[in-house]
């Protein structure tokens, strides 16, 4: 008799254990607040409407502004095969995402500041030229550590208009 009570106790005492399992907290979603590093990069190439030039570029994704979802964003862009009239742009943008990363489509706005000049831009006086841009696109999911990028450019206050097609690095992935 004293077996099957010790027995008992032990199925007993096991299946009390058994529910105390430890279960770690959830860690927060998405970090808020001013962060600043390098957490991506994308490449572009796409079409200058004005000029017909082709403009080929880079991006970085350096952090974020605030909050997760306002993001800042450098670039570099050379515009080429416009009867040597080749075109130079670097520019800092913020830019805010509508939805999360882990989206399958994530649409952005923004806005930011370029210097831009041309070929034989010594000889000019207005060169280089600081440009205002819009900027609106969509990054779309490709592959678990890579988005497509599909982005319109307004530039130099709307006198310029560019359209890009490229990859990104996903963040966070």
């Amino acid at each position: 008799m004293r077996r099957a009570w010790f027995m008992l106790g032990m199925v007993l005492s096991a299946t009390r254990l058994a529910a105390q399992e430890f279960k770690p907290p959830r860690v927060g979603g998405t970090p808020s607040g001013t962060r600043i590093g390098l957490f991506g990069f994308g490449v572009r190439g796409g079409v200058d409407l004005r000029s017909s030039q082709i403009v080929v570029g880079t991006t970085l994704d350096l952090g974020d502004l605030f909050t997760a979802r306002l993001r800042l964003r450098p670039s570099g862009e050379i515009g080429v095969f416009n009867g040597g009239n080749d075109t130079f742009a670097a520019s800092l943008e913020a830019l805010y995402r509508f939805t999360d990363d882990d989206q399958v489509a994530i649409p952005y706005l923004g806005t930011g500041v370029s210097v831009a000049g041309h070929d034989k831009c010594g000889s000019d006086p207005n060169c280089p030229a600081i440009w205002v841009n819009l900027v609106f696109g969509f990054e779309l999911h490709y592959k678990s550590t890579f988005n497509w990028l599909l982005e319109y450019h307004g530039m130099d206050a709307m006198r310029r208009h560019r359209l890009y097609l490229g990859l990104t690095t996903r963040r966070g992935n």
